[in-house]
């Protein structure tokens, strides 16, 4: 009698313990599952440097439209997004104003390997609000060198750039006006913006009246200026890459190849930038190369 009350408490037991491990086991299912729909659910969120802003976002419109992700753009200075995902900001991608913070990303281990691809190639151009009738009539003109340069040449009492330490287009109207021996007769003029969008609202709103913006910004606002020739400066090259920790990786990589398509690549020359496939294709065999 003893040992039949015995085998039925271990029986009791055994029962209680898999039914245990059972519901343990349909709880963490349905905690995965949930977790998985969550992280379907959130927008795919871009970090984006200022410069590129506006044509990102006419482009995601039919990149939702194609695709359904859906998507959140958060603007600012390139650099101080850099520090932002170093120090573990929930970006699911960086479209950086330059290739310098994308690749040391990439080095450190933040960006999804083979990630890093160039999605626009910047200009400058010289910009006066206070007689946009004469920018237009440049505009004419082709916008050659001695162009540039004879405007150049005749500083007003202040002129806005982008501050060069920190902001990419900055650090390029540095040494388009270093190349043309200008920098110290500029300098004691300039009105630093903290990025690019900045010194484009500075010069919009006429606080100051000539400056050096992004090319892209004028066209955007159907307004002309001088193009500042390219071989004045550093190639303004703007990389993106793909966060590692991302959980949204399959969706960036989508928006990825839509930025690089022929298609979407001839709307970005039509808003101002400069031709980005002969880049793309150097860096192609570049890593081909490095992988021998």
């Amino acid at each position: 009698m003893l040992r039949m009350l015995l085998v039925s408490i271990l029986l009791m037991n055994l029962l209680a313990i898999n039914s245990g491990q059972a519901y343990q086991s349909n709880v963490n299912d349905s905690t995965n599952t949930k977790t998985k729909s969550d992280d379907n659910n959130k927008p795919l969120r871009i970090a984006v440097a200022a410069n590129f802003t506006p044509v990102l976002k006419v482009l995601l419109k039919d990149f939702t439209r194609q695709t359904g992700i859906k998507t959140q753009v958060i603007s600012g200075a390139s650099g101080a997004m850099f520090l932002q995902i170093k120090y573990g900001a929930p970006f699911d991608m960086f479209l950086s104003a330059d290739s310098r913070r994308p690749k040391e990303l990439e080095q450190a281990g933040y960006a999804l390997k083979g990630s890093r691809k160039t999605y626009a190639i910047g200009q400058l151009a010289l910009y006066s609000s206070s007689n946009n009738s004469n920018a237009n009539s440049l505009g004419q003109l082709s916008l050659e060198e001695e162009l540039a340069v004879d405007q150049l040449r005749k500083p007003p009492a202040r002129f806005a750039i982008a501050n060069p330490d920190t902001a990419p287009y900055g650090k390029a109207a540095k040494e388009a006006l270093t190349h043309l021996g200008l920098w110290q007769l500029y300098e004691s003029r300039l009105i630093k913006g903290i990025n690019i969008g900045q010194t484009f609202a500075q010069l919009r709103s006429k606080a100051v009246t000539r400056g050096i913006v992004a090319n892209s910004q004028l066209v955007l606002n159907n307004l002309s200026g001088v193009i500042i020739p390219s071989n004045y400066h550093q190639a303004i090259e703007q990389q993106l890459i793909i966060i590692r920790s991302s959980k949204q990786q399959t969706a960036a990589e989508k928006l990825s190849h839509f930025l690089l398509s022929a298609q979407s690549q001839n709307r970005i020359v039509s808003y101002g930038y400069a031709q980005t496939q002969l880049v793309n294709n150097a860096n192609k065999k570049l890593s081909e190369l490095t992988a021998k």
